[in-house]
């Protein structure tokens, strides 16, 4: 067993700056006088000094840190009291909703260990979560609701590359991470901002393809699948660069290969198989399998995980519904690289997927509507938003108008 200091020595320290300003600049494009609030792992530190460094030479008001500790979060699992588990930090998130609400970006970085909580107390992880969601719900409004310029980046941290590298030293697996994040993350270039610039271009492409097209639904079919899933009233395609109501284009997620729009909350019909697991809070969730009636998951089950995953349809009403469909070319850069990074940021990028949950307001053509305008077109509401893998290299996609006619969109997981 190596030290965590010499791990984190195995990263390119060129490539790690390079990330922190592609963060900044590609990521967020800051402004002069814009203040910043991140969030990250404490073993992430050197991403976050190098991100607060970036982000002051591009003029940033004040950067704010704000850091989780895997042993903390142990720590409460292991001798908090039960009344714990249905609190939140709900003066953090109102503070946090303040400095968004005057203009703050935001900044995520990630790299906990997706299998954290894997040991403990399932009802007590679901409590917890719960509680946090609901007292961090009017800070994460204006991120999904993009009223600001927000980011995510990843950071290799020790305990997330043994899950991916099993059987590796230490500092081998966090080697070996930080090249597989710093190739998604087009970091791996001389130039990564012009590498993001040409990639955004070829995004732009494909979601004003599809907005020409303005279908009725979407079918997919393959192996333990056949969905169909309508669209809502005056969606739009996103992907790539998007502009913020605060007028800043930024990229939300660094990696990202996906073009996204919102389903329509009550037009989902047929059944559905994962083609990849679901790491969520510690849990890895497997073969996932649902059926959807009018919009609602009616049946749901899978190999690994089952009592997680219906203890998250359960949290409220929205939850059994979609919030988000996605598409994804399995040649994607993430697919092809083999590797399951038990993180949403990457593994959402290596197939298309559909999301339980919180719809995006931003995926319509009217961005002023209300929640009760989003809702009345098909928009779903929810306390959660998880993405998991419905795509691969055997699934066929075609765009449906409002009579039923069909146009392919993808063929065995390719663009047609």
């Amino acid at each position: 067993m190596t030290s965590h200091t010499s791990a984190i020595a195995a990263i390119d320290p060129v490539k790690l700056d390079r990330l922190a300003e592609v963060a900044v600049k590609v990521g967020l494009d800051l402004q002069p006088g814009q203040d910043l609030v991140l969030t990250a792992p404490i073993s992430a530190l050197s991403l976050v000094r190098r991100i607060a460094e970036h982000a002051y030479k591009a003029g940033a008001g004040v950067v704010t840190p704000i850091f989780s500790d895997d042993e903390l979060t142990l720590a409460r699992y292991r001798h908090a009291p039960d009344a714990s588990f249905d609190r939140a930090e709900g003066w953090l998130y109102e503070g946090m909703a303040k400095a968004f609400a005057g203009n703050a970006a935001r900044l995520a970085v990630r790299g906990d260990n997706p299998m954290l909580l894997a040991a403990e107390d399932p009802a007590k992880v679901s409590r917890a979560n719960k509680a946090t969601s609901t007292a961090y719900r009017p800070a994460l409004e204006k991120i999904t609701g993009f009223d600001i310029n927000w980011n995510i980046v990843a950071f290799p941290t020790p305990a997330w590359a043994a899950l991916v590298f099993p059987g590796e030293a230490e500092d081998v697996a966090v080697a070996k991470l930080a090249e597989a994040i710093f190739a998604a993350s087009r970091v791996d270039r001389e130039d990564p901002v012009a590498a993001w610039k040409e990639h955004n271009a070829a995004l732009a492409r494909r979601t004003s393809w599809l907005n020409g097209k303005a279908f009725h639904a979407l079918r997919f079919r393959g192996p333990g699948t056949d969905l169909t899933v309508g669209l809502a009233d005056g969606h739009k395609w996103n992907g790539g660069a998007e502009t913020a109501k605060n007028g800043i284009t930024c990229n939300p997620n660094i990696p990202t290969e996906e073009v996204f729009t919102t389903p329509h909350a009550h037009r989902v019909e047929g059944h559905v198989t994962s083609t990849k697991p679901l790491s969520y809070q510690g849990t890895l969730i497997d073969q996932i399998s649902v059926r959807f009636e009018g919009g609602r998951i009616v049946e749901a089950s899978a190999a690994r995980g089952a009592d997680v995953l219906n203890k998250v349809l359960d949290t409220d009403e929205g939850a059994r519904r979609l919030g988000e469909v996605a598409l994804v070319p399995h040649s994607s850069p993430i697919a092809q690289s083999g590797l399951l990074f038990y993180n949403t940021l990457f593994d959402e990028n290596a197939a298309s997927h559909i999301a339980l949950g919180q719809c995006y307001s931003t995926c319509f053509a009217d961005s002023n509507l209300t929640p009760g305008e989003v809702a009345a077109r098909g928009g779903n509401s929810s306390l959660i938003h998880i993405d998991w893998m419905v795509g691969s290299g055997e699934i066929d996609i075609d765009g449906l108008d409002k009579d039923g006619n069909s146009e392919p969109v993808m063929r065995k997981g390719e663009w047609a």
